[in-house]
């Protein structure tokens, strides 16, 4: 049942944009957010953490970062809330796509080198190399969670 609904999944978007511009290299189409980077080129650990407050937000702290083109970070995230949350890196464009796919089918499951989904408690990380400036955005695209604060920036600039 999952592969016939992924199946008219991947028919119905035909995109390399499927799951947040997801695939890095496939199709010989690269990020512009960057590549996965190794963690042994690290020059920076970022701590975030997802959460929900009180008055029903959802957000990351901190929300924005800045670095350097050409930089390898490595985020270490934590979900600190007590539902699951998504850290999703790239394009504004890719993640609204992104979000529109996952109200329609919010149990896909992907396997993005810039994203990752972590249950209530559980931490994770991405290593990530920004090879282009600009700004980007970081997202929980759990259905509802953008919409109520769960997103960010990421301003990359040149040396």
């Amino acid at each position: 049942m999952k592969a016939h609904i992924f199946g008219l999944l991947v028919a119905a978007l035909a995109t390399p944009a499927l799951a947040g511009g997801n695939h890095a290299g496939e199709h010989g189409e690269a990020m512009a957010v960057g590549e996965p980077g190794k963690k042994a080129n690290a020059t920076q650990t970022i701590r975030v953490t997802m959460k929900e407050t009180d008055d029903g937000r959802m957000i990351f702290t901190p929300p924005t970062f800045k670095v350097s083109k050409g930089q390898t970070i490595r985020f270490a995230i934590k979900n600190a809330g007590g539902l699951d949350h998504e850290f999703v890196l790239d394009q504004e464009d890719k993640i609204m796509e992104h979000k529109a796919v996952m109200e329609k089918f919010p149990e896909m499951e992907h396997d993005d080198p810039n994203a990752i989904r972590l249950a209530a408690g559980e931490s994770g990380e991405i290593v990530w190399k920004f090879t282009n400036d600009g700004t980007f955005k970081i997202a929980c695209l759990v259905p509802g969670h953008y919409d109520v604060g769960m997103h960010g920036d990421v301003t990359v600039a040149k040396k």
